[in-house]
């Protein structure tokens, strides 16, 4: 099944608007460099509890590139955005 011209405009444009808000937050903190390595680690580890909880939820995310970068640079929003877009789409 493919995705629709439109749906993946539409995505990909609630991406950037997610990264932008992260980032804006991000620059506003009197510290950038200290909050992007907090925010990535807690991505980074709310990943790992997502796999981990996957073995008694059966609800778990696959590391590769994309998921592992939205992590790292989104933070715990990036994990929470995957897990929702994996429920939407059943994959």
């Amino acid at each position: 099944m493919t995705m629709s011209l439109f749906l993946k405009i539409a995505l990909c444009g609630v991406a950037v608007l997610v990264l932008l808000a992260v980032w804006i937050a991000l620059f506003r903190s009197k510290k950038p460099v200290r909050g992007l390595l907090g925010s990535g680690a807690q991505g980074l580890c709310a990943l790992a509890a997502v796999n981990v909880a996957g073995a008694f939820t059966g609800v778990s995310l696959g590391l590769n590139l994309l998921s592992g970068l939205s992590c790292l640079f989104l933070g715990v929003p990036g994990v929470v955005t995957l897990l929702v877009l994996k429920v939407i789409f059943m994959v």
